[in-house]
């Protein structure tokens, strides 16, 4: 059984409501669960499970929709080595790539780091391509000079243009990536690690929500850079 979700109480109430998933479920049969949620949640609905004799992997995805559709995301799995080998080969038929990265939760660790550098990374460069148009250099210019060195990434790589032709036609929504940093925040606190950087970018986010722009790209953070500077980026 395979379930992809918003958020873990999605999760939890098609697992465990009212004619929920488990009443269905026997011993021997396994749980992926590819939603990104919060990890402490994973291992909660995995212990439930473990109770009737269930398995349960945490599978969440990274790639976004065009590599949803192109069948090329990355999964990063937490779970028994076993069960993970059992499933790996039906995972990859949706993915370029399929990790094992620890016990289960560890994907969803893992999918929230990932979330946390995705989000930081498209500030700073909404933000360095804001002082570059401000200092009269062109921003598509910086990028062509800077993205083979060491500030380039996928993220730039991916949603430079976006910013630079204004279109933030969702790909990854900004209220989405608002509720994977939400988890980042909560996991955070629960393990008593400082996280400043997610908690600013999630502001960004929050500030964008409140004028309208949660349905937009997550690089439509640049659109926040431009507000506050009071300044457009395309042109």
């Amino acid at each position: 059984m395979i379930t992809m979700l918003p958020n873990s109480p999605h999760v939890e109430s098609a697992l465990f409501g009212e004619n929920g998933i488990a009443e269905g479920l026997t011993a021997g049969k396994c749980v992926i669960d590819m939603s990104s949620i919060a990890p402490l949640a994973s291992r909660d609905f995995a212990k439930r499970l473990e109770e009737i004799g269930v398995d349960f992997l945490d599978a969440p995805v990274s790639g976004g929709e065009p590599k949803a559709i192109d069948g090329t995301i990355a999964v990063m799995v937490g779970g028994k080595e076993d069960v993970f080998a059992k499933y790996e080969d039906l995972l990859k038929t949706m993915a370029s790539t399929v990790a094992l990265v620890g016990e289960v939760g560890a994907g969803n660790i893992t999918k929230l780091a990932n979330q946390m550098i995705v989000a930081i990374n498209i500030a700073g460069v909404a933000e360095a391509y804001s002082l570059a148009k401000k200092a009269g250099v062109d921003p598509a210019r910086v990028y062509q000079a800077i993205r083979s060195g060491l500030a380039g990434s996928t993220v730039m790589d991916q949603k430079s243009q976006k910013i630079f032709d204004g279109d933030f036609t969702p790909g990854f929504r900004i209220e989405l990536h608002i509720k994977d940093l939400q988890n980042v925040m909560d996991t955070s606190h629960q393990i008593n690690v400082s996280a400043p950087f997610p908690s600013l970018a999630m502001e960004i986010m929050q500030s964008l929500k409140a004028h309208g722009h949660e349905k937009d790209d997550h690089s439509g953070i640049a659109e926040w850079y431009e507000m506050v500077n009071d300044m457009k980026l395309q042109g």
